[in-house]
């Protein structure tokens, strides 16, 4: 049976994370599963990519998580003449004309909203993303640690190819999801247009997750139990994508790793000290479909609604374990 943990513990933590996402919830409305999405992420150590149109949020959402955890934001424009360099910063001489010190890039903040990912070239976004990879750059041979918390969150439109640069499979693998938080809900859009009241700036939030508070949930991330049956779950999940005839390229050894942390990860935010059937089901799609390539797609990731079309008839033929 799943372990426990003290009950107390589970339960300040699980009203933390509620606390947060209700916080989040009054600047993004309507979505509070990508909010905890988006939480799962950062409780993982992992990355986000949101694949969306502009104009739904996108950037509210990465500005209000920063306040919500006390951290510095920061907010790369990609654009195709963007350097390297221009992301993670450089050496710079002072003023006695003899002397160097590092000058950090915006990278170096909590929160990193990587807007328009697929504009940059491949140098800049293999710059970007090795950071995410390493937590640390390295500039002149010197290595300079990212701070902690370092999350990012990606975006990029996916109608729009004119002048981007696709992201290659290899790169898509560092990110933990692949989401969208589509459009407001009728009501929410509606009231907007009546005149009902706009939601706060997310400068006006206030925070909820200290540094501390967040190293002790890692921690709990890493605690939390996953029984023999649920693990074989996870791998069959990926096996499937391996070797189903309908994939060139199925979920990585890294893939696989990363997913079971995820559900580690929502099984604490949804206030459990072991990880269920149902947090592997659920994250199938986030975590699986921007990690195959289907056959006809070339080495290019498939779309982002025929990928996550095929994970979802997968999680449907693969059989989770009674629970």
């Amino acid at each position: 049976m799943p372990g426990t943990r003290d009950q107390s513990v589970l339960h300040d933590f699980h009203q933390a994370l509620e606390a947060t996402v209700y916080e989040v919830g009054t600047v993004v409305r309507g979505k509070d599963e990508v909010v905890r999405l988006s939480l799962i992420a950062l409780l993982a150590k992992g990355h986000i990519l949101l694949e969306d149109v502009p104009g739904v949020g996108k950037t509210t959402l990465a500005r209000a998580l920063a306040r919500v955890i006390g951290g510095e934001f920061a907010r790369i424009q990609l654009t195709a003449d963007l350097l390297p360099v221009d992301i993670v910063g450089s050496p710079v001489v002072e003023a006695d004309g003899h002397n160097t010190r590092f000058r950090p890039g915006p990278i170096f903040a909590n929160v990193v909203l990587a807007d328009e990912l697929n504009r940059a070239t491949p140098r800049a976004q293999s710059g970007l993303l090795e950071a995410m990879a390493e937590g640390a750059v390295s500039v002149d041979g010197i290595s300079h640690p990212l701070p902690a918390p370092f999350y990012v969150i990606a975006t990029q439109n996916p109608f729009e190819h004119h002048g981007t640069y696709a992201l290659p499979q290899s790169q898509m693998d560092r990110f933990l999801f692949r989401t969208a938080l589509g459009y407001p809900d009728m009501s929410i859009e509606r009231g907007l247009l009546v005149g009902d009241e706009p939601p706060p700036p997310p400068e006006s939030l206030n925070p909820r997750l200290t540094v501390s508070q967040l190293s002790r949930l890692w921690s709990a991330v890493d605690q939390v139990t996953m029984a023999p049956e649920v693990a074989e779950y996870i791998q069959a999940m990926v096996m499937a994508t391996r070797e189903s005839p309908e994939v060139d390229i199925g979920v990585s050894t890294r893939g696989l790793l990363l997913y079971a942390r995820a559900v580690r990860a929502r099984a604490l935010v949804c206030g459990r000290a072991y990880v269920s059937p149902e947090d592997v089901y659920v994250l199938a799609v986030p975590v699986c479909a921007h990690r195959v390539v289907l056959k006809g797609a070339g080495s290019e990731s498939p779309s982002r609604a025929r990928a996550e079309a095929y994970i979802e008839v997968l999680r449907q033929r693969v059989p989770g374990p009674a629970w």
